[in-house]
Formats: structure tokens, sequence, C-alpha cells
């Protein structure tokens, strides 16, 4: 049997559909010609026959192969067993561009040539189609007669390259089967894949896992799969280029920024530990991008919105929030969660496209096609939010989950429990949850686990599972649905619920729901310590808050200083002067004050700060800061909010919680702009009171 390069690719494509495929949707993911398509199915026909299968095409519907599941196995497993001297043009390019990452010294054409087994003008071609990739990344393609080729560029910017790649060809999924010592040894049908995993120590790989999974506990949020697997992928890749003497350069600057996180010391732990087992030096420049991967990739950060930019961000994604609810004569800002769901996306997402880290969607074309619309709103959407910002297609698909799991949020009677699988992403696991509940009336209790966590999973408690990703090795049978929720996923659902009504007599039992299942005596004992915590917190800063005018100099420092001095007295600081050049360096690096109101919010954390605290100090005269949408605006009362370094979890979310009040409507601005202490106290309590209300509820 022979198979050309992209036959295969086609081939795979089909047998990995269970609905048929459009001729244009495969050639736009072989980027071929349709004509080239239809003369490759034709030539495939033979091969096809052989295992009694064949190629149906339906006009109008698509394209699809049709025969009995075990010859398509069998296709399958003959296609893995095939040695590939043909790659598709993707593929070739990719083989070209990790080799040279890889290589030190300059590399002959005719090498490339002979590995790949294609002609010394084909590769001069692909090598013209990845200067738009090295442009990219800042790195020079240096050919020369008689000298070869050979990448040049900062280190930096060839391991932004390399996790392109990783990115682009190894799935989540392949990686942590590797880090789990499952993965099949070989499989020459993914040779990028494998490829690109064999560029680190497996061995060494595997410890690097162990001694992330060792700190990721002393993180103050969760991790998704996608981000763990990124840091440990990102710390095996530096590790195997600093052995070999690569070493990049990180912005002193913004590594003296970073030395003050919580981020960088648990980054500080891990390199140390993997120091001592590696015996090799890790320079201080490799923990900023340590940190760096910590920082961008925060979860639930509106439990943080102390942190630089945090409100910033709140507020620009209550501005994304009213574009879209605008456009769609929707009040989508009235949904509840939608606020903190959406910074919480966007805070690791804006601190990616800064830093220009990778992220991979493979649900990005079918998001922008069954949502059309709503992409489309979400880029202009972007485009006026944050001008300065670029989203690429794959973020977008990401904002448009996070919208379209919003409008499909519904309350139903619960009667059926399952289990999500999703490899990473709220979104797109909220995307399923919330069509399932839409589209099928019996389920409405789901819980989401990531890969990793299905081994601490009680199987008995769920009715069935659906996953968005192949499970390997996977002892319990499960759905295998796209996020999207397809029309053959809801046949697929609706078949397994008519088995377990017949099997288990389930049409008029009802399943245990979360408020009547039984809670162990540690969880109960670790929600009344938070209670406790969170209670205790509340306390203080109301005890604390007070609203002071100040009549003083107008100058922004001066101000600063005398509001210090006063908390100084207050016992809320212990140096007046460090922490008011703290509030005065924060304002330095972005705008604080809030569009449309005379608000603006100075914030910090500090050693020099004994407790938590929030004070509003009116001006006598309005005068011009920077806002948080980059614009001069007049301001007339500062908010002072204050935390320690060390703060407990407890505290920072009720700060946080105070600070998105600051936005959340225009009656809580007129209230924090009244100049009413009892007014403005009598408001916090109530919602701080609520707060703790909802927290109450295990």
């Amino acid at each position: 049997m022979y198979l050309s390069g992209r036959e295969r690719r086609t081939i795979e494509l089909l047998l990995s559909k269970q609905e048929p495929t459009t001729i244009k949707t495969i050639a736009k993911n072989l980027e071929v010609s349709e004509r080239t398509v239809h003369r490759d199915l034709k030539n495939m026909e033979d091969v096809l026959s052989q295992y009694e299968l064949r190629i149906n095409k339906r006009a109008g519907v698509g394209v699809s192969v049709l025969g009995d599941d075990t010859d398509k196995k069998a296709l399958k497993h003959a296609i893995m067993k095939l040695q590939y001297t043909d790659y598709t043009p993707d593929e070739r390019q990719s083989i070209i561009l990790t080799t040279l990452l890889e290589a030190r010294e300059p590399i002959k054409l005719f090498h490339l040539a002979s590995e790949l087994n294609v002609t010394i003008a084909t590769i001069s071609h692909d090598l013209d189609m990845l200067e738009e990739i090295m442009t990219k990344y800042e790195l020079n393609l240096i050919r020369r007669r008689g000298y070869g080729v050979k990448i040049d560029g900062a280190e930096e910017n060839k391991r932004a390259a390399i996790s392109y790649l990783i990115s682009k060809h190894v799935s989540e999924s392949e990686v942590i089967q590797l880090l789990r010592k499952n993965i099949e040894k070989e499989d020459p049908s993914n040779a990028i894949s494998n490829r690109l995993l064999g560029m680190v120590d497996q061995d060494k790989l595997t410890y690097i896992e162990q001694t992330v999974n060792a700190y990721r506990a002393n993180l103050p949020y969760e991790l998704a799969d996608s981000a763990y697997v990124g840091l440990v992928v990102h710390l095996a890749l530096a590790m195997e280029r600093l052995q070999k003497g690569e070493r990049i350069q990180f912005d002193p600057v913004y590594l003296k920024e970073l030395q003050e996180t919580k981020e960088y010391k648990i980054a500080h732990e891990i390199t140390f530990t993997l120091e001592e087992q590696l015996q090799i030096e890790i320079p201080n420049d490799e923990i900023g991008y340590v940190t760096m991967h910590l920082l961008g990739a925060k979860l639930r950060n509106h439990e943080y919105l102390m942190e630089e930019s945090s409100l910033d961000i709140a507020y620009k994604a209550k501005q994304l929030i009213s574009f879209v609810s605008n456009i769609l004569n929707k009040d989508l800002l009235s949904l509840e969660h939608i606020l903190d769901d959406l910074v919480a996306h966007l805070k690791p997402a804006i601190y990616r496209l800064q830093q220009g880290m990778n992220i991979k969607n493979p649900l990005m074309e079918e998001i922008e096609s069954d949502y059309h619309q709503l992409f489309f709103i979400l880029e202009e959407g972007t485009k006026k939010v944050f001008p300065d910002i670029h989203f690429p297609k794959e973020e977008i698909a990401y904002l448009v989950l996070h919208f379209a799991s919003a409008l499909l949020r519904m309350d139903k009677e619960i009667t059926l429990k399952v289990l999500v699988v999703c490899s990473s992403g709220i979104g797109t696991s909220k995307m399923l949850a919330s069509k399932i509940i839409q589209q099928i009336p019996e389920i409405t209790e789901i819980e989401s686990s990531s890969l990793f966590d299905l081994e601490n999973r009680k199987w008995s408690s769920y009715d069935f599972i659906i996953s968005t990703v192949p499970i390997k090795h996977m002892e319990h049978e499960y759905i295998l649905a796209s996020p999207i929720l397809t029309t053959e996923d809801i046949h697929k659902i609706n078949s397994q619920i008519r088995k377990l009504k017949m099997k288990a007599g389930l049409k008029k039992a009802k399943i245990t729901t979360l408020k009547n299942r039984k809670i162990t005596k540690q969880e109960t004992v670790n929600h009344i310590k938070g209670i406790k915590s969170m209670t205790s917190a509340v306390i203080s800063l109301l005890e604390g808050f007070y609203l002071q005018s100040y009549q003083g100099n107008q100058a922004l420092a001066f101000i600063l200083q005398e509001i210090c001095k006063e908390l100084e007295e207050k016992q809320v600081i212990t140096d007046a002067k460090r922490v008011a050049i703290k509030l005065q360096e924060r304002a330095d690096l972005g705008g604080l004050g809030i569009p449309n109101t005379m608000l603006a919010l100075f914030h910090t954390r500090s050693e020099d700060i004994m407790k938590p605290s929030f004070t509003i100090h009116p001006l006598a005269k309005s005068i011009i800061v920077q806002g948080m949408d980059g614009n001069s605006m007049k301001i007339k009362y500062f908010l002072i909010m204050l935390s320690p370094i060390n703060a407990e979890e407890a505290e920072m979310e009720i700060l946080s919680f105070i600070s998105s009040l600051l936005i959340r409507n225009q009656e809580s601005t007129e209230i924090f702009q009244s100049e009413d202490q009892e007014r403005i106290g009598s408001y916090l309590a109530i919602q701080l009171h609520q707060f703790i209300k909802e927290k109450l509820t295990i």
C-alpha cells in the first residue's frame, strides 16, 4: 500500500470525523485547492477498497468513509505502520524548522533534502514559506551558498518558536500521556509530534512534572491543564537548552518588579529544586520566565483585583459586555457571574498576548462558523475596547464561548448527573454544560474535570461521562462529544439516557444534588474556617473604613504622602513614606482613574502595611490624572486600598469584591462619590453581608 502524505492526512481526517466533512474543509486543512482534494479522493479509492471501505460523496453535505468500524480500525492501524518519507508541505516545513532551531551550526540544504526525500528546490521553497514565521519571532534565516542555512536570533525568540511548534503539533493529551509514561513509543503517523517530544529526555520531563506538581498547591489559584502542561514543557526545554549553553536575557527592571510577587517565590523554589537534582545552574533570567508562566496561568483572578491593572481589566471587561449587550439588545450585565468570569479569563489572556505567549484553540474554525455573528461582534468589540492589543482569532473564539455560555445559561430541574471531561479551558466546559442543559432536559447537574483529575473521581456518583477529548486507557465508558454539541452528539446522549432509564428505571428517580450530598467532616471544618477568616476580614475593614477630606497641596505625590501619614497614625501602616512611594509607582505604571466617574483607586501591597484597609479621601478641588482607558480625566475622590504583602486569601477576596463594587452600576458609583461616610459605610456593610451569606452555602 502506498499513500502520499496528503492522501494519508485526508484519510486520517475523514476517519476521525463521525459526520461528513466538506471538500472545502478538507482543502483548507491541507492548504490545497478543492480540485486537488477531488483528485486525491479518486486516487484513494483503491486503497480503501482493500479494506472493504468506500468514499461517500453527498452534494451539499460532504464526504465520509463508509464501512464497518472494524475495517476502519484496520485501515487506521495499517496507516500507523507505514514508513513515511512523503510529508505534507506543512509537516515538512515544521520538521525543517525544528531541525534548524535545534542546530548550533549551519546545515547544508542537500542534507535536509536527503532526510525528507525531496529536491533542494523544494527545501528552498519551504524556507521561503518559513520566512513569515521567522519574522514573527524576530529570528533571521541566514542562507548563503557554500555556507548552508542557519537560524540566528535571541534564545528567548528561539524558544518561543519551539513553543509555537509544540502548541501546533502536540496535543495536551499526548504530553499528559507521556508524563504518565503510557504513550505509545512508536507512532509513525505522527512524526512531528514524536520529534518534538523527543527534544527532551523523558525521565527529565517526568521529574520536572513531579517538581512542579509538588509546588502547585502553593499557588493561590488553580492551574488549567493547558497552563500546567505549558509550564512543564517550558521548563523541560529550558533545562535542555541550558545544558547546551543557550541562555536567555530578561529585562532587569521587569525582573525586579516580578521579585515581589508570590509567583516569583514559587518559581524560585521550583528552579532551586531542579538545580540540585539536575546539577545545573539556573540563572535568575530563567526564574523570570517561569514567573511569567505562573502569572499568565491564573484562572480565578477576580479574587486578586489588588494586583496590577486588575481593576483596569474589570473595567474593560464591563465595556466589552456593554458593547455586546448594545448590539444584541440584551442586558448581559444582569446575568450572574458574567463579569467575574470574563475578568477571570481576560487577565491571563491579556498577559499572554502582551508577552507574545502562544495559545492553541482547535475549535476556532468550528466556533467561528457556528457563532459567526457573535464572533464578528467580539472581533469588533476587542478592537474598540483594547485598541493597543491584537486579539487573534484563537483568543476571540474563547471569548465567544464565554458569551455564548452566558446566553445559554438556564435553570432546569435536576434529574441526571454527568461528568464533563475537558483537557483545558473553563469557557469550553461551560459552553458544553450550557448546551447540554438547554438541549437535554434530563441533565442539569453537571460537574467538570480535567484529564489530570480523572484519577481522583468517584465514578459511581455519575450517571455517565461526556468528554470533549479522547481519553486513552479509560476503563469506563464515555461519550466523545464536541463542545459545540452537534446533532450527532445529542443523539448519542439521548440514546444513553434511554438505556439508563430502561436499565435502572430512572423515569421517576431523583439524583442526589449538591445540596443533599454527604459532606465530610473535614470539608465542613475547612469551610467554617474560611468563613471565620472572611468574617474577621470584613469586620476589620468595616471598622477601619473612614472618609476624610483633604484640603492641602494638590500635587499627587504630596496628597499620597499626607494620606499615608494619617494611616500611619491610625496604625494601618508602619512607614508612610515608603507606602506613599509604592502608591506613586503604581500610579506611574498606568491609569487609575475610573472612566465616567470622579473616582481613582490607588492600591498596593507592601510589607509596611499591617492590615487590609479601604478609605476614601475627597479633594477640595479636582485634579487631572490618567484614566484606565488611557485618557486624561478629572478626579476628586482618592480611594486608597492597601493590603499586607502576605495577606490571607479571604482578605484579598474581600478587597477584590469591594473593587468590583466600584464599577458595578451607576448607583454604586454615585454612593462612592456621595461624600457621606455613613451612607457609604452602610452600603459596604450590606453588600459584604450578602457576599458572606452566599459564601455560607456549602
